[in-house]
């Protein structure tokens, strides 16, 4: 008994990791055409009887109420958690998606699916605002990877060589990626600028007119500026006063006034 359910795990277990990688219902024998959602970072495939799009970096297909992601315009394909999936990809308009599930009808075809609807309020919180968006704050579209072209029927490359094939003849990284978490991460952990809330602000020492320019010569170091500042200079060396008032000099000042006069006398 113990056998039959480990067997029939294994067996549940390959079912899903084949349509998971492998069979999905779709199939695309050449490098379909892709045209740019108008205002979107996203292309769709007009031609192909699915709902195909590309994303940075990424294709994308919703088939069977499921999101799968693949490197290459034929897979193999991953399947996606609902939480993982770009927020650019869910914004998608309906009129878009080539094959609609039935419950889309209704739905305004200028405006992204009823995802909160169909995921239930735990997705809608975690995802919350994934439909409120600036137009005009839209990123560049990804590069088309046109070197897939030549690899079509027999020359589809296995799962084993298109990273190669793909780090070879690719040199863009996208920006989110095909992980959702890893697009708000990113925000999350980007240097903050001078000036941003939580960023140490940099302020100016106060002065009463505009700064001149120093040349690098001019420029103290910390330890000349020590040197030369007030407090460090050395205090002026003290005059004792005269013994005597009113300004009269010292005894030793009178005692060459005689010898000062008796010159004076000598030159007359």
């Amino acid at each position: 008994m113990r056998k039959g359910l480990v067997l029939l795990g294994m067996l549940l277990w390959s079912a899903t990791a084949a349509m998971a990688q492998l069979n999905i219902g779709i199939n695309v024998s050449l490098f379909p055409q892709l045209v740019m959602v108008p205002g979107y970072p996203v292309y769709y495939a007009p031609d192909l009887d699915s709902n195909y799009f590309f994303f940075d970096g990424a294709y994308w297909v919703y088939q069977n109420d499921n999101w799968y992601s693949s490197a290459w315009y034929n897979g193999p394909w991953e399947l996606m958690n609902p939480e993982f999936v770009p927020l650019y990809v869910l914004r998608i308009p309906v009129q878009y998606y080539r094959r609609p599930p039935q419950y889309f009808r209704g739905w305004q075809t200028d405006a992204p699916p009823h995802w909160g609807e169909r995921w239930g309020n735990s997705w809608s919180q975690r995802r919350s605002g994934w439909d409120q968006w600036d137009h005009r704050s839209a990123p560049a579209a990804a590069p088309l990877p046109v070197y897939q072209r030549q690899y079509s029927g027999d020359k589809y490359p296995p799962a084993s060589q298109q990273k190669e094939l793909q780090s070879r003849n690719n040199n863009y990284r996208g920006q989110s990626g095909r992980d959702a978490q890893a697009e708000r991460s990113s925000q999350r952990d980007r240097p903050q600028q001078a000036g941003e809330r939580g960023a140490p602000k940099v302020s100016a020492p106060p002065m009463s007119h505009a700064p001149s320019q120093q040349s690098p010569r001019e420029q103290q170091s910390p330890r000349d500026a020590t040197r030369n500042s007030p407090a460090s200079s050395p205090p002026p060396r003290q005059v004792s006063a005269p013994h005597e008032e009113h300004g009269r000099p010292p005894k030793s000042e009178q005692d060459k006034r005689p010898e000062q006069g008796e010159q004076h006398g000598d030159k007359h």
